[in-house]
């Protein structure tokens, strides 16, 4: 089709349809009123949507104000969130407000009305899945919104105490401190200073920034990754 025909309708607009069986012009309904045809086995009167492949589980969410798929019973609506999450992360997921009525991160997607399965972070921000499996695949396990660690970490910080410990500082640098920033629960340390990385001294993450004090450390995300390899 050429670019120029192309069009969206805006579907909450549509007064009336035509059945393609009989051309009887009518209003939006899912029979028609003259021969009596499914115009599609799931019909949401609200969205004017038509659809035959019911094995989608359509479902239509009040308050999202959209139609979706994966069953309305596998699905419940976060107010505060203002977006429907699997029943899964019910009781367990960190709400952010409107966390999904923005770009995924990632890929830049919109995520409220994306077709793409998400997944919530335990920091509660939101992403494609497969945009986390890339992630990975890279060896980034933090959050790109936030910089909270998106998995357990504690067997990374482990081998980091190994690397700490039997990596010794110069005489020069042995007295050096540093305050740091952790991550994952935002408490500030002062610290030795060491090369490898810095440890929070509250919840024991690497995952952390130095704030001040000189030389400067190679960046955290850069030491985890080669840590995990």
């Amino acid at each position: 089709m050429d670019l120029i025909d192309r069009h969206d309708i805006p579907r909450h607009e549509v007064k009336k349809v035509i059945c393609s069986l009989c051309d009887t012009e009518q209003d939006v309904q899912q029979y028609c009123i003259n021969c009596g045809v499914c115009m599609g086995e799931y019909f949401c009167g609200t969205c004017k949507f038509f659809d035959d492949d019911i094995s989608k589980q359509q479902y239509h969410c009040d308050e999202c104000g959209i139609c979706r798929t994966g069953g309305k019973d596998n699905f419940f609506h976060c107010k505060r969130c203002g977006c429907c999450y699997s029943k899964e992360i019910k009781e367990g997921h960190n709400c952010v407000e409107r966390a999904m009525h923005h770009n995924c991160p990632i890929c830049f997607e919109y995520l409220f009305d994306t077709l793409r399965e998400t997944s919530v972070l335990p920091c509660g921000h939101t992403i494609h899945f497969e945009c986390v499996k890339e992630m990975e695949k890279h060896r980034r396990y933090s959050c790109p919104v936030c910089s909270k660690s998106i998995c357990d970490m504690s067997s990374v910080w482990k081998k980091l105490d190994q690397v700490i410990s039997s990596t010794p500082m110069p005489e020069s640098y042995k007295n050096k401190k540093v305050w740091i920033l952790c991550n994952d629960c935002g408490v500030n340390s002062h610290v030795q200073f060491h090369i490898v990385a810095h440890k929070c001294l509250s919840c024991n993450s690497y995952n952390t920034r130095q704030l001040q004090g000189i030389p400067s450390s190679s960046s955290m995300s850069s030491r985890v990754t080669e840590m995990v390899n």
